[in-house]
């Protein structure tokens, strides 16, 4: 299943899911909920911290239609294998053998809870020593999924700009621009991955600090909902803070940890703009994809808005100047 298959444009697909439903899934695996959850913000799947009767766990409900039985599996089994590995990913918990259940037509699975607050890559310290555990996961991810997608301009941008295209909330008179900007975009970036040609692997895929989580000693890498088979970069550009200058000081610190590990190739970081320039265009048609699910113009009000899209529109050719610059560099 793809990124734009028909199950992401299910209206209303947690309109069902009730209290009763969430508790009752954890009793028929094994678990005693006392009654207490809270919801988290997740807006992909619905996800709840619940309350047992001897620790607390977090409930993913997966989106109907998203994702098949066995990409989830695979999701399952990756991070399996890196808390094997001693690398601090979250996995699933196992009940007779199984990890993804099914209560009233809604897939879950339950996670282990990890306190900790999001982030915590400040220092060169924590951002060498989150380094050490990109590069081992890495180690770890050699091979790809075959359930899952990759990352390339016609899995990502080819269907944003579709989605964008048609979006009714584009003004007309941006149209013609929107499609133009964004169809270089997509041969620059097309190209420019065809000239580093990077190796593909298995990836976290959506390693951004909200995805990190650190009690001031130990980190934990969650929600891998979005993994899949991509070069190495895209598990580190997310995480470079403000202007370059930072970016540089944090990606140094951050590779330093990673080649402790695993060789890193200089050449990827070409790919941190045009990623940057993926990432925008998906990002927007995933909200247009997901408008009819009512959460959305409740999270996203602003998206509805005519300043938004000249918003965007502007951005794009700002990314596509930056496509021209140099890339940012440190020593290797």
């Amino acid at each position: 299943m793809t990124a734009d298959s028909p199950g992401f444009l299910t209206a209303r697909p947690y309109a069902d899911l009730t209290p009763e439903i969430i508790l009752s899934a954890a009793e028929a695996v094994g678990l005693q909920p006392t009654g207490g959850f809270q919801a988290l913000n997740s807006y992909e799947n619905r996800v709840f911290k619940l309350e047992t009767e001897t620790t607390p766990w977090a409930i993913k409900f997966y989106r109907p239609g998203r994702w098949s039985d066995a990409a989830i599996r695979e999701e399952h089994a990756f991070t399996q294998a890196l808390v094997d590995d001693e690398i601090p990913a979250v996995a699933p918990y196992c009940y007779e053998n199984e990890t993804l259940f099914c209560q009233e037509g809604y897939r879950f699975a339950l996670f282990p809870w990890h306190p900790g607050r999001t982030g915590g890559l400040e220092t060169v310290a924590e951002r060498v020593a989150f380094g050490h555990y990109l590069g081992r996961l890495h180690l770890a991810g050699q091979g790809r999924f075959t359930n899952r997608l990759t990352l390339d301009t016609q899995t990502f941008i080819e269907p944003a700009i579709a989605t964008l295209r048609d979006c009714p909330f584009l003004p007309p008179d941006l149209r013609g621009p929107f499609v133009a900007v964004a169809e270089r975009l997509r041969d620059a970036i097309a190209q420019i991955l065809a000239s580093v040609n990077p190796a593909v692997f298995r990836l976290h895929g959506d390693c951004h600090p909200g995805n990190v989580l650190f009690d001031g000693e130990h980190f934990a890498i969650v929600d891998f909902d979005d993994c899949l088979n991509g070069p190495a970069i895209q598990d580190i550009w997310m995480l470079l803070p403000g202007d370059r200058a930072e970016q540089e000081e944090a990606l140094a610190a951050i590779i330093r940890g990673y080649e402790m590990f695993r060789s890193f190739n200089y050449s990827e970081l070409r790919l941190i703009e045009p990623l940057r320039a993926l990432r925008l265009l998906h990002y927007n048609a995933w909200i247009a994809r997901r408008w009819n699910d009512p959460a959305f113009p409740l999270i996203f009000p602003w998206f509805s808005e005519d300043r938004h899209f000249r918003e965007l529109v502007s951005l794009l050719y700002a990314q596509e100047e930056q496509l021209l610059l140099p890339p940012i560099q440190i020593s290797s």
